[in-house]
């Protein structure tokens, strides 16, 4: 491949959390509505090309998870349904993310689109992990990095928290 495309194409709503580290964008290959599996592919070159090892879902369903693979990505997949249940889930995925900067590993978190739960995921995280001390900091770093209040479906989020290491 040459030219403009033969380093893929940087996925939609890109934004560097924590730079070479942690990333978030909407789902490579456009959300549920425009998904185009050419566009999946380029986004997928283009996170190669750039140091991606790791993708991190948050997507409720498992639909073209596989690509990933293909493209020499390792995956998890964390589904967040509200109930008993996301307490635990959220757990894992804070774990896994935690692993993930621990050891260096070059990770993309992503929804099907930049939401206001995966920015409540990200907001979480940052408290859970103490990079930020309370709820509302963690809210304030997150709208400031996405230039976008917090809805109330990412506040709701932060109710789930599970226990900090």
């Amino acid at each position: 491949m040459r030219g403009k495309w033969s380093s893929g194409l940087e996925p939609r709503s890109f934004t560097w959390v924590f730079r070479d580290l942690l990333a978030v964008s909407e789902r490579p290959g456009g959300n549920t509505g425009v998904h185009r599996k050419v566009r999946r592919d380029e986004e997928l070159l283009w996170l190669h090309q750039h140091g991606f090892t790791r993708v991190i879902s948050v997507l409720p369903s498992s639909q073209n998870l596989e690509g990933y693979a293909e493209r020499g990505l390792s995956l998890s997949h964390y589904v967040l349904r509200g109930g008993p249940q996301q307490r635990e889930v959220l757990e894992a995925c804070y774990q896994d993310l935690s692993r993930c900067l621990t050891t260096k590993t070059v990770v993309l978190l992503h929804g099907d689109d930049v939401s206001d739960r995966l920015l409540g995921v990200l907001a979480g995280y940052l408290l859970w992990s103490k990079r930020a001390p309370t709820i509302p900091t963690s809210i304030a770093l997150i709208e400031r990095l996405f230039k976008r209040s917090l809805g109330p479906e990412g506040r709701s989020l932060l109710n789930d928290l599970p226990e900090a290491p």
